[in-house]
Formats: C-alpha cells, structure tokens, sequence
C-alpha cells in the first residue's frame, strides 16, 4: 500500500483509538451514528459514499474526502464515478476547493496503484 493511504490510516486508527479510549458518552455515539449512517438503507452505500464524498470537499477536510475515497474504493466504485462526484461538489463549491479536489486525485490514484 502506498505511503500515503497508509500514513493516513495508521494516524486515523491510532487517533481514534485515543479518543475513544477516553470513553465519553456523546463522542461515542456521534462515532456510532456516523457509522451507521453509511449503512445500507433506502440508499445503497456507494451513493451514500458520494454524498459523504461531496459534501467532505465542499467543506474542504481533507482527511473526510480521504476516508470517503477510501470507502468509495472498497465499495467498488471506479474512477469515472467518483470523478463526476467531484466535478458535482467542485461546482457547488466553487475554485475554493480546487486543492482539495487535487488532493483527492492524488489519493484515489495512490488507492488505485494499490490494487
């Protein structure tokens, strides 16, 4: 796996397992809700994927539009999908997000040179 989505994900789980370890109630749950949002449901999880793709750039976190990529690839989607999601959250949010959206290519490639 490239360094990129490794560093990510080993600094995401370490991070994660420190806030949660401090046990407190509402973070938990707002971790718990979270998850459970991006199960199946009325909308399958690869378009909740792209909702949560779309959103995370145009709120501009990177490390959301990562983890978004990341599910979005291990649901299968290729790249032409998720290409157009972006080019839908890159019009609404404007050239402000054009970092962002540079970013996430480079992260879908380095997901992409790892299969």
């Amino acid at each position: 796996m490239s360094d990129i989505v490794t560093d990510f994900n080993a600094y995401r789980s370490k991070m994660n397992d420190a806030i949660l370890a401090d046990n407190n109630k509402i973070i938990k749950r707002i971790f718990n809700l979270d998850t459970n949002a991006f199960t199946e449901g009325a909308l399958d999880k690869k378009t909740k994927e792209l909702l949560g793709l779309v959103a995370s750039m145009v709120l501009r976190c990177d490390d959301c539009v990562k983890y978004h990529l990341e599910s979005s690839h291990k649901e299968g989607l290729n790249k032409e999908e998720v290409v157009e999601a972006l080019s839908i959250a890159t019009l609404v949010g404007g050239t402000i997000v054009i970092p962002h959206l540079r970013k996430a290519y480079e992260y879908w490639d380095a997901l992409e040179s790892d299969r």
